[in-house]
């Protein structure tokens, strides 16, 4: 319970600052890159350092980094089928997810090795 509360406001007031950082930046487009998935991301990490030591915090770092590589081949393959093939956005989502999945699950077999 006390994870869930630490993770709420240490995350709730991350969101706040990038929400914040999103507002001052131009084009408005940038305030949805500074979500929630940072900061959220960030207090998971805290709470892992503190309550599982470096090793396993270490762990879940590499583990993030195969997700938002995973996310970054999604997004490319997404605008492109959009852009250069004039897909509807839920195709291309959807047609990206398989994308995503083996990236992601690459990412994570080579994070366990």
């Amino acid at each position: 319970m006390t994870q869930l509360l630490v993770r709420f406001l240490i995350g709730g007031t991350i969101v706040s600052l990038f929400a914040v950082l999103g507002d001052l930046l131009k084009p408005k487009s940038f305030a949805g890159l500074f979500g929630a998935a940072p900061s959220v991301a960030l207090a998971s990490f805290g709470l892992a350092v503190a309550t599982n030591g470096a090793a396993y915090a270490a762990q879940e770092a590499r583990s993030m980094i195969a997700g938002a590589v995973a996310f970054f081949f999604y997004a490319l393959l997404s605008s492109r089928l959009m852009m250069r093939f004039h897909w509807h956005a839920v195709a291309s989502s959807v047609g990206a997810l398989a994308v995503w999945f083996v990236v992601a699950f690459l990412g994570w077999w080579v994070c366990l090795r």
